[in-house]
């Protein structure tokens, strides 16, 4: 992901992207020509309520402030991550099964020219989307207080109402199988009508160099898509886009393993971290 983040700065240091509002409208038009040629015959009913939500498309430009031009290839990172995991995620072609539970949650996979191994949980929790979206966007810093799997997430910076960047370190894995690794990432995060995104890729940030006794990872596309539950509004169907190269020798076979059971494992703390959320605003009511 390096060479497209010093593709994505220099081509900010042209004049006409220099505005914000210019780098904002253009990322929109992109965005939109995109959803143009996945939409063909039969779209998903997600992707359709998105194109037809210009809200998305067109998004309102933010209150006019002072941006740096690092500033803006954060953003213009931001929206080719959620750009590249819509076109990813609507193409419902060539995806096998990775881990399917009896309940109906699954992990599938399929390998992409120049990006590699890809990773799709899809399951269906029983919570609003609302809740869903405090836990995982307002209160992110709060993860490592519920997934074992998350040793820290910290936000480096925000730009604006839609981006930042975070440093994760993941925690060590089962019999140090992947030893530490961490993580800096620029997140665009989005809600548009009833359907929220989270999407994300690897970038890097002068304030967290990389670090002693850890190997810096890269991830990216990535993207969570919520969206309520057609049958119940009151539950919500969840989608997991993940690519990660955690770099180092590891064999691909563990490396597949490890990151379809990080999914399956996140869906269920996700769960139980809801269920705990609900069980105290309930003692609390009383």
């Amino acid at each position: 992901m390096l060479p497209a983040t010093f593709k994505l700065c220099a081509g900010i240091s042209y004049r006409h992207m220099r505005n914000m509002t210019g780098l904002r409208k253009n990322a929109m038009v992109a965005i939109h020509h995109e959803l143009r040629k996945l939409s063909g015959p039969g779209p998903s009913t997600w992707i359709n309520h998105v194109r037809r939500r210009s809200s998305l498309l067109s998004s309102r430009i933010e209150e006019e402030q002072p941006y740096s031009e690092t500033d803006l290839c954060y953003v213009k990172q931001g929206q080719e991550a959620l750009q590249k995991s819509i076109s990813i995620l609507s193409d419902q072609d060539g995806w096998q099964e990775e881990i399917v539970t009896p309940t109906g949650d699954k992990v599938l996979s399929k390998v992409l020219p120049d990006i590699g191994k890809v990773f799709r949980l899809e399951v269906l929790l029983n919570q609003q989307l609302d809740n869903l979206y405090e836990e995982l966007v307002d209160n992110m810093e709060q993860m490592g207080e519920w997934n074992p799997n998350v040793k820290q997430v910290k936000i480096l910076q925000k730009i604006g109402q839609d981006t930042m960047v975070t440093h994760e370190v993941a925690a060590d894995t089962p019999g140090n199988v992947v030893g530490p690794r961490d993580f800096v990432s620029v997140r665009c995060a989005k809600r548009r009508g009833s359907t929220c995104f989270l999407a994300g890729m690897s970038t890097q940030h002068s304030g967290m160099p990389e670090q002693k006794g850890f190997v810096r990872a890269e991830n990216g596309p990535t993207c969570i898509v919520m969206r309520p539950s057609s049958e119940d509004p009151e539950k919500t169907k969840f989608t997991w886009l993940l690519s990660v190269d955690l770099k180092g020798w590891i064999p691909k076979t563990v490396i597949n393993r490890v990151l379809s059971q990080t999914q399956m494992d996140f869906a269920n703390h996700l769960r139980h971290r809801m269920a705990a959320n609900t069980g105290l605003q309930e003692a609390v009511a009383c």
